[in-house]
Formats: structure tokens, sequence, C-alpha cells
């Protein structure tokens, strides 16, 4: 799978493949299987209780309320009888008084009597009562059984949605933190190349659709697959040649839904891509609303919304047509298969070689023979929008944080002495070099300053420096090791980044300045407070360190965020300090408290600073010259402006500007 197909740009997919994305899912709940063992249990459970129902509704028809099991005599005897009739056994007292208050509608064979079921209209409704009063008791007994049905379905249900809410939750919890971690350690080039708002996205609303997959749609596919075959079975056992002929409108069933989830799939995916663009539209929006507002660009940035938002509309209109058109035929033809039934059971009833019992569960079982159906349309719905964000997320799971896969766990011995690039160049874009073979050796306690034009390439070398990047040819090495030996995190243990424009995190002040730091006793604390000059910042608010700060600083001035910006790279306590103009877009004032501070900072380490003010290069020990890309001139300020070459015309350039 190549980098970031279907990704970088919010484009359609190649073909996926579910089964894949499922088995790429199992690792992460395979820690939960007892759970998810015993969530299908339960709904084994259920589903076999709730298959009872329509049964137990049967056996109260057939044995109390029209109890065909009762019915005396053959074909002929009911003939001479006027039909039906009902036996009554004289064994029981009460039955016994009714007979003979009532003989003359009833006839007695032994021990017991039968009455004409036309006849029971006669009798009182005390008669009644006293005569069927095991019918009574029945009926009690079946209406308490009904009663711990209910009871037992809801228990289990309960159960099994919290533990399956449990189970999902985790396993959710495990793939966020996962893809956290691993975007966290992607390259400074991904980041690039893929807005904040897509990859957002994929931590928010692709994960909350995984979740779905497993709350909602594994159990209850699982139930109904089992009421399904449940039903199939009933229906079978009770009357085959019956339940055959419902059947007949199964391929029909078959053929709906499957040219249902072809249509469905792509839909699903327009809408993941028309979600992603609209984040990341509505992201920009955010960042760039100053630009906007100056530009006065709010009417063509509203309409390039509103289309994004309009294609998004039409997606969902496709789906709800889809939808719409799906489930009137499902419901159409379950309507169909009870026709079925009420036509052929009816007669087989009238003729009585089907129970009226039976046909009454035939008719309940066919309505929740549909409704599975009907269910496992909406589940493909949950499926099919798991599956599209399952192909985002993994495909950005295989996304490789660094050309070296796996790379050697190399430690750099003793303190950093040489930093040596060789031969070194760096191409963002293939065919596009941004640096050509640099050679430039570092050594400890030097200050070197990198000064060029605006895109000669001051700060590609330093974020080769930070292994932001990687060398497209030659190398970078520290004390003789190749960098790409050493992880970014043991690299980057020794190095402190001051930018140009400092990030701040929401949190306290304490926290942001002891970002890097763990363990600081309050006096350490006090003395990096006081070397890079923080002092009178902190006093000046009331809560001191504990002060809460916005999102990137907004509440403080440039200065104020690059004093906190150098207070950090103290507390890191780093060999390897690399300033990016630390001082500029600042007043005076604060300008002589940020030289304090950096002199503080720089003395005794090895420093890189990127000069966009020769000014600032003066005092370096080495001043590196670039252009386009390449090495041009070399040495100390004094020597540079003696050779009157490229740096001598910048420097005045400069200092002649207004």
């Amino acid at each position: 799978m190549r980098f970031d197909y279907g990704y970088d740009e919010e484009q359609r997919l190649g073909k996926p493949y579910d089964l894949k994305l499922l088995r790429r899912v199992l690792p992460y709940a395979a820690s939960h299987r007892v759970k998810l063992a015993v969530s299908i249990t339960l709904v084994v459970a259920i589903t076999l209780l709730e298959l009872s129902v329509p049964y137990i509704t049967k056996e109260i028809i057939d044995r109390h309320i029209v109890p065909r099991h009762r019915i005396t005599g053959d074909a002929g005897s009911a003939k001479n009888n006027g039909g039906q009739s009902l036996s009554v056994d004289l064994n029981d007292p009460a039955a016994a008084e009714v007979v003979n208050r009532q003989k003359k509608w009833f006839q007695i064979r032994g021990d017991h009597a039968e009455i004409r079921m036309t006849d029971l209209d006669r009798l009182d409704r005390s008669s009644l009562s006293r005569l069927r009063h095991t019918d009574l008791s029945g009926l009690l007994r079946f209406s308490g059984l009904f009663m711990g049905v209910a009871v037992a379905i809801f228990i289990f249900t309960f159960a099994q949605n919290l533990i399956m809410e449990i189970a999902g939750h985790r396993i959710m919890h495990d793939l966020r933190i996962d893809l956290y971690r691993h975007i966290q350690d992607m390259p400074l080039r991904f980041f690039t190349r893929n807005p904040v708002a897509r990859l957002v996205t994929r931590v928010t609303n692709d994960i909350q659709n995984m979740d779905d997959l497993f709350t909602s749609f594994i159990s209850m596919v699982f139930k109904d697959m089992f009421l399904l075959a449940g039903i199939a079975i009933v229906l079978l056992a009770m009357d085959w040649r019956l339940a055959l002929l419902t059947f007949v409108v199964l391929p029909l069933v078959v053929a709906t839904a499957f040219v249902f989830s072809r249509k469905v799939r792509d839909v699903f995916r327009e809408l993941r891509i028309q979600v992603a663009q609209i984040n990341t539209r509505f992201s920009e929006t955010i960042a760039g609303i100053k630009v906007i507002q100056t530009f006065r660009r709010e009417p063509e940035n509203f309409d390039a919304f509103a289309r994004l938002n309009h294609d998004n509309y039409l997606a969902g209109m496709r789906q709800i047509n889809i939808f719409a058109v799906f489930m009137p035929i499902i419901e159409m033809l379950g309507v169909t298969a009870i026709a079925i039934v009420v036509y052929f059971g009816g007669a087989h009833a009238l003729d009585q070689s089907v129970s009226i019992g039976v046909l009454a569960a035939f008719i309940a079982y066919m309505k929740m023979f549909f409704r599975p159906i009907r269910d496992l349309a909406e589940k493909y719905n949950i499926l099919q929008n798991a599956m599209a964000s399952a192909e985002r997320i993994f495909m950005l799971m295989d996304t490789r944080t660094n050309p070296l896969s796996e790379p050697p766990d190399v430690q750099i011995p003793g303190p950093l002495e040489r930093i040596r690039f060789a031969s070194v160049s760096l191409a963002y874009n293939e065919g596009e070099s941004v640096l050509k073979d640099i050679n430039l050796t570092i050594n400890a306690g030097e200050t070197i300053a990198i000064v060029g034009a605006t895109g000669s390439g001051k700060t590609s070398l330093v974020n080769l420096l930070v292994r932001f990047y990687e060398p497209s040819a030659g190398f970078v090495s520290f004390n003789g090791i190749d960098c790409r030996l050493i992880r970014p995190d043991v690299l980057r243990k020794r190095i402190a980044l001051v930018m140009q424009d400092p990030f701040l995190f929401t949190g306290t002040l304490q926290a942001n300045i002891f970002f890097a730091a763990n363990g600081l006793s309050p006096q350490q604390q006090a003395n990096i407070i006081d070397a890079s000059r923080c002092r009178d910042l902190v006093a000046r608010f009331p809560d001191g360190l504990h002060t809460l700060i916005s999102e990137g600083g907004a509440s403080l001035s440039s200065g104020e965020r690059q004093l906190i910006s150098i207070a950090r790279a103290f507390s890191a306590d780093p060999e390897l300090i690399i300033l990016d103009e630390a001082t500029s877009y600042v007043d005076s004032q604060t300008e002589m408290h940020l030289q304090e501070a950096i002199t503080n900072l720089m003395r005794g380490r090895t420093c890189v600073v990127v000069a966009h003010r020769l000014t600032t290069a003066r005092t370096a020990d080495r001043i590196v010259v670039l252009n386009n890309g390449m090495m041009v001139e070399t040495g100390d300020h004094a020597s540079l402006m003696a050779r009157q070459g490229f740096y001598h015309r910048l420097y005045h350039l400069q200092d002649s500007g207004p």
C-alpha cells in the first residue's frame, strides 16, 4: 500500500476488502473475547426467549381458548353434532355440577360429557366460568410465563447491552490511543501534507463509527441471524408445507438486499469524503479568519463552504433515497408473506388440518421474520459507515513513521562533541532540491549562525538537525553516528528548539515552562525562571506559575511567549540549542530581556542560530551563508566582510534598508 493512497486528498478509495479490514480490528477485540462471548451467549438466550412468545401464544389458543385437542368424534360424529364440540371431564366437581344443571346441552359419554361449541353461548356467564375454570387457571399460568419471559428478556438485554458497551468503548479506547500515538510519531512531512481537520476526523468521527460497529452491529447481527434461523426452524416444525409456501418470497428479499448493498457502499464512502472536506474547510476558516476578514473574502469563502455542504446534502439524499426504496420493498414482501399465511393457513384452519393457534403463531412469526431483515439493512448501514472509516484509519496506521521501519536503538556515546553534514541534499518533492551538497561540521561549544535570503534553505537545515526530515542524499552524523541509526526521541533529548513563533499549550504557565522536565525541585525551577528572565512575567500574574493561559498563548504578547519558550528550553537542559531568530517582532525593551535570556541559555552549549537579521550573526563563532540551497561562504563576520562576497552584499543590503 503506497504512502497516503486515497488519504492525502479526500478521493475515492480503491476496492476495499471488508473481511480484511475486520481482521485488522480483531486484535483489538481479542483482549475482550470473554465479554464478547458472554454477550453472544446472552444474545442467543434473548433470541430463544423472543422465539418462545408466539409459540406460547399458540399454546394458549390451542389449549385454553380454542382447545382443539378436546374436540371429539370423527368427521361423521362432528356432522351429527352440528360441528366441533368441547369435551368436559365429569371427574371435575365444578364441571359435573354445570352438566347436571344443563343436561339438555350435553351428551354424556362415560366419564366425560360433550357440548357443541355453538351451544356454549347458551350457558350463562357463571356456568361458563365454572365449566372452563381449568382453562382460566391455564391462562393465569401462561400469563405468569409471559411475565417471566418479559422480565428475563429485560434482564438479559440490559446485561448484554452493558457488556457490549463496555467492550466496545474499551476497544475504541485502545484503537484511539494507538492512532494518536502513531500520529504523534509521524514525520513533519506528513503534517504538511494533511490538514489538521482531516486528522481530527480520523481520531473522532471515524473512531466513533468503529464504536458503533461493536456496540450495535456485532451483537445485533448475531441476534438477527439467530432469530431468522430460529423462526425458520419453528415454522418448519409446526407446518412444513405452510412454511415452504411463505419462503417463496425469500429469493426476492435476497436479490433486493444484494442490489441495496452494492449501491449503499459508494454513498457511504462519498459521505465520509464530504464530512472530511467540510471539517477541513471549517478548520481553515477559523485559522485564517483574520486574513478572510481583512481581504473581505467572506462571501467567496462562504460560497466555497456552501458548495461543500450542498455536495454533502446530495450524498445524504442519495443515501435516503436508497433506504426509501429498500425499506418499502422489504415491507411489501413481508405483507406478501403474511397474506400467503392468511390465505393458505386460513384454508387449512377451515378444514381443521391446522389449528387456530398455529395460524396465529405463523402470522406472528412472519412479522418477526421480516423485522430482523429490516434490522440487518440498518446494521448494514452501520457496517458500511464503519468500513468506510476503517479504510481511512488503517491507511493512516499503515503509513510508516520514518523510512527505516525499525531503526536500531543506538545511543550517542558521551557528550555531544561533533555534528557533521556530509554531502547532504534535501528535496521535499522529488526533483526539487532545497539543499544541495551541504558539507558542514559543528563542534561542541561553537555558535554557528545560518544566514541567507528567504528560501535559501535555512529552516531546512534546522529540520535536518532535529530530524524532522531525512536527507535525500548524504547523511547527518552526531559523534560520527548516522542520525538515521538513532531513534528520534533519543536524539531530541539532547536538543532544544526555540522557534521564531513559539507555540504554547492550553494549561498553566508552569506546565508550559517545565514541559520537558519532570521532578525539578522548587529551587531548580526558580533558577530557571531567573536565568530565562521570566521572573517579572511570572510576578505580573496574581496566580504566578499557576496562571492559566489559552491555546497558543493568545492572551500573551509575542515577547512573553518567546521568554516562556526560552525558559522551556532551559528546563530541558539540552546540549544543542537551535534558535530560529528568537528576537524578531519584539520591542526594544523585550528584546533586551530576550538577549540576556538567550545569552544565559547559550552559555556552555553548542548553538545554531538561524539569523534573519544579520546583526544577530555578528557575534557567532562561524557564519554559514546559504544561497539557493547551497553553502556559498563560511567564516566569522570580519573575514566574510573582508572577502566582500555574497555575505558582504547581503549585509549592506540589510543595513541600507528602511
